[in-house]
Parts: structure tokens; C-alpha cells; sequence
């Protein structure tokens, strides 16, 4: 058996990179599925990987997925039963019948080693470059841990889309009137958007510290006075705390001018009038919105983002 012999106590059977230089990986928790790019992120020593969905970390070696298991495990038995078939090809014999009796004897060996299973890596939905260890992966959804350092990148996702609005009121500086005044109105909704989904985001993570964390991870932003009671109610500590008296109430009523464009057509009612304070407004008319004023929203959502983050990650 000496084909047999020569491949010795192991098999090495190599996992091949996607098109795009991509490594699939599965969670053993949660066998969810996501992307990573070797040779970027943390480079030295030996991490453990994180499960960017449920953020449990464990040995690299335990987030193979079931179809490179799979493949692996066919490329090993494909060795084995073609040696196993190349060694009893050697002892094939036919003897030709000879004598009185003219009887003969031959073993013929057919067959074929056992087959490939080969698969494919399939796309996901968001590629992700992490600010702290610059590892490249890619998760289905946006927001997700590292899988090498662990940290989380719902306040990269946060900046990215306030750069974005910042982006949309560049362009608006050059367009006609009527899509200029759209695309304020676009980035206005889209500073709150990205807001409340961040809050949500980082909320959730930190659900076990709060109060009541199933509570803890349904908390809405899209309405700072409701999400500054919840916090407060929750996590024990005010979301107003990142910026002064004025700032916050400007901050109130921007996103009340954003419910007016989602709800209203950005027509003023009794409502906005109550709840903003916004004493330039006039009921039946259309709410004003300054470019100028969205680009100072944008910085203080930063602010509010950061000292969310942080206050949260206190908590022990």
C-alpha cells in the first residue's frame, strides 16, 4: 500500500479566498455567516475571533463553516480512496487459461476516487473597514463587532452617514432652488435616521446593563425628549449631558422638523408648535430649514453619538 503510506498521518487541504480576497467564516454560537479579509487587522499573535453578529469570541478554528467542513472533508476521502484505488491497481493480475482444463484467472479493479464537493462563497450586504485594526469583512446588515479586535462600529456607521449628509448639503449649494431645498430636507432626515438607528444599535449591545433590557433594546431616538426620558429611565444617565441648554433644544427641534417632512409634507401644525417651541413658525405653512442649521445638527448629533457611546460603555 504504498500510495497509502506516502500521505503520512495528516492531510493538508488548503481553503481558497473568494474573488474578492474574502475568507468565509460561521459564529458556533449563532451559525451566522460573514466575510473576512486575512492579512488585514491585527497581524500579530493569535487573537480570537469575534462573532460580529452576537459577539461571542472564541478560537479561530472553531468558525469554519459547514460547507469548507464539508469540501474539506471530501478533498481528504478523494485522496484517500484514489491512493486506495492506485495501490489495488498494482496487485491487478490476469492469467491466461492454460492446461486441459484451459481455466484462467484475472482481478480487474474499477472505480473512482470519492468526489469533490465544491461550493461557492456567497455576497453579503455591507463591507466594512474597522477604524481601530483596519481589518477588512463583510456582514449581511450594517451594523456589527469587529471579528478581530471586538469593537463595535455602530459610531463608524454613525460618522459615515453624517459625512453623507454633510455630502448632500455640498451638492445642494449648486443645484436649482427647488432641489436644493429637497436635498437640506433629504439631509435633515438623514442626520435623524442615522441617529436613531446608532442609538438603537448601541442600546442593544448594552441591553444587559440597563434597568430592563428587553426595554432597552426598542428604544426609538426619532424624538430626543422620549429618548432622553427612556435613557435616563434605563441606563440611569442623561442623554442631554453632551451639550448646553440651547443646543439641546435646538437639537428637540430639528428633529421635529424632520417628523413635520416625514409625517406633514413639512407643513407646520399645533403639534410642532407644542412640542419644538419654534416660535418663527406658522401654522399651514411650510417649516424653514437652513442649510447652515443642518450642518450644525450634523455636529451636534457627533456629539450627542459620542457621549452616548461613552456613557454607555461606563456602566459596569
Amino acid at each position: 500500500m504504498n500510495h497509502i503510506r506516502r500521505m503520512g498521518n495528516q492531510i493538508s487541504v488548503p481553503i481558497r479566498l473568494d474573488q474578492d480576497g474574502y475568507l468565509g467564516r460561521e459564529c458556533p454560537q449563532c451559525e451566522s455567516y460573514f466575510k473576512i479579509t486575512p492579512g488585514t487587522g491585527i497581524t500579530s499573535g493569535s487573537p480570537p475571533c469575534h462573532c460580529p453578529y452576537c459577539g461571542h469570541a472564541g478560537s479561530p478554528n472553531q468558525f469554519w463553516t459547514k460547507d469548507q467542513i464539508r469540501y474539506a472533508r471530501s478533498v481528504a476521502l478523494n485522496k484517500v480512496t484514489d491512493a486506495v484505488l492506485r495501490d489495488l491497481k498494482e496487485i491487478e493480475f490476469d492469467i491466461k487459461p492454460r492446461g486441459a482444463f484451459g481455466i484462467g484467472m484475472s482481478m480487474k479493479i474499477k472505480g473512482q476516487p470519492h468526489p469533490i464537493k465544491h461550493y461557492r462563497e456567497p455576497r453579503l450586504e455591507t463591507d466594512v473597514v474597522c477604524d481601530q485594526c483596519t481589518l477588512r469583512y463583510a456582514i449581511y446588515g450594517v451594523f456589527a463587532f469587529c471579528p478581530d479586535c471586538g469593537r463595535h462600529n455602530s459610531r463608524q456607521i454613525l460618522d459615515k452617514n453624517l459625512e453623507l449628509a454633510g455630502k448632500q448639503l455640498d451638492l445642494a449649494a449648486g443645484d436649482e432652488e427647488e432641489l436644493s431645498t429637497q436635498l437640506v430636507a433629504d439631509a435633515l432626515e438623514n442626520v435623524v435616521s442615522a441617529f436613531d438607528g446608532f442609538g438603537r444599535e448601541i442600546s442593544r449591545v448594552h441591553a444587559t446593563k440597563a434597568t430592563n433590557p428587553s426595554k432597552a433594546q426598542d428604544i426609538s431616538f426619532q424624538n430626543l425628549s422620549g429618548a432622553q426620558k427612556n435613557v435616563q429611565t434605563l441606563f440611569g444617565f442623561n442623554l442631554a449631558g453632551a451639550l448646553d441648554a440651547d443646543e439641546w433644544a435646538t437639537a428637540c427641534r430639528f428633529f421635529q422638523k424632520r417628523h413635520l417632512l416625514a409625517h406633514r409634507m413639512g407643513v407646520v401644525d399645533e403639534e410642532y408648535l407644542k412640542k419644538s417651541g419654534d416660535t418663527r413658525a406658522t401654522i399651514g405653512r411650510k417649516v424653514t430649514i437652513e442649510p447652515h442649521h443642518v450642518r450644525d445638527m450634523v455636529q451636534l448629533i457627533a456629539r450627542l453619538g459620542q457621549w452616548l457611546n461613552d456613557e454607555l460603555c461606563k456602566i459596569s
